[in-house]
């Protein structure tokens, strides 16, 4: 049996898949694409300020402290491409933005409680 994997790999506009042996042959770990892809130092603030209600850059940029907003702005980019957040326009004076998270978003939020937790059991350890 033949299973097909969705994966996107290279440009992350266009996805394509991948079978399960070309999974094994080129040595692609999924526990590697989910690190890498939230491995920005503001990608996981960014996912707690939205998931706490937060939905404009300004309002990240008060939340989240010494974030640049060039570097908010690349990593909100970044996090779209990978198919975490939406991003809403709207057509009014002044322009207004407003993020939020997707369906494969959300499931990352749950990801991330469990590894609080595991971190909470971690530094008690560590006590």
């Amino acid at each position: 049996m033949q299973y097909r994997i969705y994966l996107p790999l290279g440009d992350k506009k266009d996805p394509f898949m991948k079978t399960v042996e070309e999974f094994n042959e080129n040595k692609i770990c999924p526990l590697e694409i989910a690190v890498s892809t939230i491995s920005g130092k503001w990608k996981i603030p960014i996912v707690w300020q939205i998931n706490a209600g937060k939905k404009r850059p300004s309002e990240f940029l008060k939340g989240i402290g010494k974030v640049d907003r060039r570097v908010l702005n690349k990593q909100l980019n970044e996090m779209m491409a990978d198919g975490l957040l939406i991003k809403e326009q709207f057509n009014e004076l002044p322009p207004r933005v407003e993020y939020s998270l997707t369906p494969l978003g959300e499931k990352l939020v749950e990801v991330l409680w469990g590894l609080n937790d595991w971190g909470k059991l971690f530094l008690e350890a560590k006590t």
